[in-house]
C-alpha cells in the first residue's frame, strides 16, 4: 500500500523525521536508508515484506523484522505486517518477535488448512479463501492473525490484501483505530468478492437452462459438470466462514472491541445470503441436468419411435412382398398373368402408404 500513503514533500520529509524518531526511541541501532527505517535485507525483499506501525507520533513503514521489533517495543504502536509468501526464517523470526504459538507458524507456513477461526494464546488466527478467475476459478489461502497491538496477513503474490478499495485514502485511519479494524476492512473487501464470482455463475446457469431446452447437446454435460466443480470450490471456501463470523459476532473476544462486532456482524450478514445463493445455484445445477437428462430420453424416444414406424411399414410391405412378389413378377416377366402382378404391386404401394398415413396420424412420423 506504499502508494495510497504518498503525500506531498513536505509532508513527506515530517513523516520520515518521525520515523527515525520512533525507531531510535524503540532502541533500534539500525542503519536508516530513508526516513530513520533499517534497511532491508535480501530475505526480506525475497519474502515480500511489508507493514505499517501507527503511534501517536505519526505511520511508519516497515520494511523488515528488524523494523517490527524496534518499534513494537512501544506500547502506544499499531503495526499491520503483510507477508507475500514467507519463508520459515521470516516466519521464526516474527515468532519471536511477535509472542506466536509454534502452531500457528506451522500453519502459515505448510498452508494446507481449511476455512477456519482459533484463539491461540493472546492471538487469533483466522484462514480464509478468496475466490477469483484465473482461466477457471480458484482459490488460495489467506492467513490473518490478530493479535492485541498488530494483524499479521500472509498470502500467495495472487492476492494482495493492500488493493482494498477500504485503503484507498491510506491504511492510517484504519490502523489509527486498531488492528481489529483493518481486519474488517481486509475481510470485507474479501466477503464483496464473491459477489462477482457468484453473478457470473449464476449467468452461466440461465445460459445452461435456455440451451438444455434449446439445442441440448453434449458440451452441455461438460459445461454443466464444470460449474458443479465450482460450486463445490465455492463450498469449500463460503460455507466455513460463516462459523467464523458467527464466532467473532456472536462471543466475547477480547481482541475484538464491543464497538467493532456491528462491522463484522454485516460481513456475517453477506455470508448467510452468499449460503443460501449457493444452495440455490446447486438445486438449479441439478434441475438442469435433469432436464438435459430427460430432453436427451424424449429425443431418443422419438427416434425409436420413427424408427419403430419405418420398420413396420417396411415389415409389411416385405411380407406381401414375399409372399407374392416373386410368383407374380416370374410371370409377368414371361408374358403370361401381368394383371395379377400390378394388383399385388398396387396392394403393396398401398399398404406402405396405409401405414405411413396411420403412424403419421399418431405422431410417429
Amino acid at each position: 500500500m506504499p502508494h495510497a500513503l504518498a503525500r506531498p514533500l513536505p509532508e513527506a520529509a515530517t513523516e520520515r523525521r518521525a520515523d527515525a524518531e520512533l525507531l531510535n526511541g524503540a532502541g533500534t541501532t539500525s542503519k536508516s536508508s530513508a526516513g530513520g527505517l533499517a534497511t532491508p535485507s535480501m530475505r526480506d525483499r525475497a519474502s515480500g515484506f511489508s507493514g505499517h506501525a501507527w503511534s501517536p507520533r505519526g505511520l511508519v513503514a516497515l520494511r523488515s523484522v528488524t523494523d517490527v521489533r524496534a518499534v513494537f517495543a512501544d506500547p502506544s504502536t499499531h503495526l499491520w505486517i503483510d507477508l507475500q509468501d514467507p519463508d520459515t526464517e521470516t516466519l521464526a523470526d516474527l515468532a519471536r518477535c511477535l509472542d506466536l504459538h509454534p502452531l500457528v507458524v506451522e500453519d502459515i507456513a505448510e498452508r494446507n488448512q481449511r476455512a477456519k477461526v482459533e484463539l491461540t494464546g493472546n492471538v487469533l488466527q483466522l484462514v480464509m479463501f478468496p475466490l477469483f478467475y484465473a482461466g477457471e476459478l480458484a482459490s488460495v489461502e489467506v492467513d490473518l492473525l490478530l493479535g492485541e497491538r498488530f494483524l499479521l496477513t500472509a498470502h500467495p503474490p495472487e492476492w494482495q490484501p493492500s488493493s482494498a478499495p477500504h485503503f484507498r485514502r491510506g491504511v492510517e485511519p484504519f490502523l489509527r483505530e486498531g488492528p481489529d479494524y483493518v481486519l474488517w476492512a481486509i475481510v470485507d473487501w474479501l466477503v464483496d468478492g464473491y459477489f462477482p464470482v457468484f453473478d457470473k455463475i449464476g449467468d452461466e446457469i440461465d445460459e445452461l437452462q435456455d440451451d438444455v431446452l434449446g439445442r441440448p447437446s453434449g458440451w452441455l454435460v461438460e459445461r454443466l459438470f464444470q460449474v458443479r466443480r465450482d460450486l463445490l470450490t465455492i463450498r469449500r471456501a463460503v460455507v466455513p466462514q460463516r462459523e467464523i463470523f458467527n464466532r467473532l459476532t456472536n462471543r466475547d473476544l477480547p481482541l475484538v472491541r464491543p464497538e467493532r462486532v456491528p462491522y463484522f456482524r454485516d460481513v456475517y450478514d453477506h455470508l448467510i445470503r452468499l449460503t443460501e445463493e449457493l444452495d440455490t445455484f446447486r438445486e438449479l445445477v441439478g434441475s438442469t441436468l435433469d432436464a438435459y437428462l430427460s430432453t436427451v430420453n424424449n429425443n431418443l424416444s422419438e427416434v425409436m419411435k420413427r424408427l419403430t414406424a419405418v420398420t413396420a411399414i417396411l415389415a409389411g410391405v416385405g411380407a406381401v412382398a414375399g409372399i407374392f412378389g416373386m410368383s407374380e413378377a416370374g410371370l409377368a416377366f414371361q408374358g403370361a398373368d401381368a394383371a395379377r402382378f400390378w394388383a399385388v404391386a398396387l396392394a403393396i404401394l398401398a399398404l406402405g402408404f396405409g401405414g405411413f398415413l396411420y403412424f403419421r396420424r399418431i405422431d410417429w412420423l
